[in-house]
């Protein structure tokens, strides 16, 4: 009899120890799961991180706004919404200078280091409602606003004070007088003391382009001696993306 219950504590110890080392051995194997899922979600969530809504993705969309089509890749497109075929209200991008060239792998670091943000140009494309672009308001809108005399201040610029009742406070207008074609007109926030340094959008100016594109870029003021080749790159860049009867630019 006392063998019997010897015998029958000895398998339930046994029975004890099994199921207490299966559950072990379960809760071990789930949690090495858990730490695999949470290794593998960190990486994932790095890698988005990372890219911070960037995409060096070369996939063209073709975005038509208003009556005009522009081809444009997705590294070029600054938000990820707007990267998508069809109708859009607007367009934004944003390109590298002086080599205008969307985001990738090479450059990474000019998109997501502040210090480095004064290397990019931001660009808005929206469908015209005003007449006049930034040149073509100069004389029946801004110089309604300055005050005090002009002041050169090299590369052909010409700075323009505006009154601190004109909307524009903390604000100057810098003009440049070109051959055959309208004068230059940047609008620009000036440093103040102390001020931390120029920031990517210091500095802005609207053009028209295309069947009624209304072009916005903004760039550092630390930019502001490269104006010309600036803007005629920004000319150069939508014109090369409008489609022509459906054809890609080149």
């Amino acid at each position: 009899m006392r063998q019997e219950q010897a015998d029958c504590r000895s398998e339930d110890s046994a029975l004890v120890s099994n199921a207490l080392l299966l559950k072990v051995t379960s809760a071990i194997a789930g949690l090495a799961l858990l730490t695999a899922g949470i290794s593998y979600a960190g990486h994932r969530y790095g890698e988005r991180l990372s890219l911070a809504g960037h995409t060096d993705s070369p996939q063209v969309f073709s975005i038509s706004i208003g009556s005009d089509m522009l081809q444009v890749p997705a590294n070029m497109i600054r938000f990820r919404e707007q990267r998508a075929s069809g109708a859009a209200e607007r367009l934004n991008i944003y390109l590298t200078w002086p080599d205008m060239q969307g985001y990738s792998q090479a450059n990474r670091a000019r998109f997501d280091r502040l210090d480095l943000a004064n290397q990019l140009i931001f660009i808005e494309l929206s469908q015209a409602t005003m007449s006049r672009d930034m040149s073509g308001r100069l004389e029946p809108i801004y110089s309604r606003l300055f005050e005090g005399e002009p002041k050169a201040v090299g590369n052909g610029l010409v700075q323009h004070s505006l009154r601190a009742d004109s909307g524009y406070a903390g604000e100057a207008i810098f003009t440049a007088s070109r051959p055959a074609k309208p004068d230059y007109v940047v609008r620009c926030v000036l440093p103040q003391t102390r001020s931390p340094e120029p920031s990517s959008g210091d500095c802005q100016r609207d053009i028209h382009l295309g069947s009624g594109l209304t072009v916005l870029y903004r760039f550092s003021a630390t930019l502001l001696p490269d104006w010309e080749p600036i803007d005629e790159a920004i000319e150069t860049f939508v014109q090369n993306r409008l489609s022509t009867d459906g054809a890609a630019g080149s």
